[in-house]
């Protein structure tokens, strides 16, 4: 019997493949229960162009003292801040991998925000 987090990596595998065939930059999000991670990684996987996380000082200090980031709260901050830094490295359009996680609460809120900041995808 699979682990959750072997089931959510056997979920995730399909996607990547899908998502490297097509040849396409892709934002990634990774989610705990105190943070969440987004990063844009190159085409062939082996560098990250942008990325950013509630484990940020910065991002930190805007979310207050107790630097609570496993809120949906967090998540649009952070869509909106991956969103920013990929424009910034000149990227427009990317794939999303939502690496097995459903698209549900703080990963919805994250990619909305994304979308709403000028990602395309």
């Amino acid at each position: 019997m699979l682990t959750k987090k072997e089931q959510r990596l056997r979920r995730s595998r399909q996607t990547r493949i899908r998502i490297a065939q097509q040849g396409v930059v892709r934002l990634t999000v990774n989610r705990t229960n105190l943070h969440i991670y987004a990063s844009v990684i190159s085409e062939d996987g082996s560098r990250v162009l942008a990325s950013a996380s509630t484990a940020e000082a910065e991002v930190r200090k805007e979310l207050g003292g107790s630097g609570k980031g496993g809120n949906a709260a967090a998540a649009q901050m952070i869509g909106k801040r991956i969103a920013e830094k990929a424009k910034a490295a000149g990227i427009e359009k990317v794939a999303f991998d939502r690496a097995g996680f459903a698209y549900h609460g703080r990963v919805k809120a994250l990619a909305e925000a994304a979308r709403e900041a000028g990602l395309q995808f």
